[in-house]
């Protein structure tokens, strides 16, 4: 039987896009805001889109939190994309005001220190050994890019596998630790590298 991978429903990101370029990997898909299956799900991506307060108030109002929380604590496999990855650190900083996330992952979401904003397209990144969500991504693969604020702490993330980009200065593109992994990026807009992005996650199941 294939893996079961639910896309959470929270009222924010690309949630078709989503469910299409994850069904490609073979596994069955299920979008929803259903937390019992969320939990139960072999996988489960958080997407996002927006602004960082506007994603946490829907994770909020639904209370998804504890159930991304308690996956990640079980070892069961969460990966969060674009804002959805954002709101996995301990807080955002957008336009002066700082919103509390969920403290999955440490450090803070702020606006990238770059001349052109939003950071938007095709960019390399750089890839550490023991990537299991990059292995196979050769120097020079590119995945695409909308974003105006990044995970910059990276002195952090010392017991994760950190993949960066470069905008002006350097950010998270990719975070694993443990059953979370993370992209700043837009895998489902990624064209091939995405997919086998895709791929190597649900291999994780």
């Amino acid at each position: 039987m294939p893996a079961n991978v639910v896309i959470l429903d929270y009222g924010s990101g690309n949630l078709r896009s989503a469910e299409r370029a994850v069904a490609r990997t073979g596994v069955d898909v299920t979008v929803t805001s259903d937390l019992r299956q969320a939990a139960d799900a072999d996988g489960l991506v958080v997407p996002g889109v927006g602004a960082y307060a506007a994603c946490m108030a829907g994770i909020n109002e639904l209370d998804a939190g504890p159930v991304i929380a308690e996956r990640v604590a079980a070892g069961r496999p969460v990966l969060g994309i674009c804002v959805g990855m954002q709101i996995m650190f301990e807080s955002g900083v957008e336009h002066g005001v700082e919103t509390k996330g969920l403290g999955l992952l440490p450090g803070s979401v702020t606006r990238l220190h770059a001349r052109r904003i939003p950071h938007m397209g095709w960019n390399t990144v750089e890839v550490p050994a023991g990537s299991k969500l990059l292995a196979g991504a050769g120097p020079g693969t590119r995945f695409y890019f909308v974003h105006s604020y990044a995970a910059r702490d990276l002195d952090l993330l010392l017991d994760a596998a950190v993949t960066t980009a470069a905008h002006d200065e350097p950010f998270a593109a990719v975070v694993e630790r443990g059953a979370l992994s993370t992209a700043q990026f837009h895998p489902e807009k990624s064209a091939d590298a995405g997919f086998k992005l895709l791929t190597n996650w649900v291999a994780t199941l």
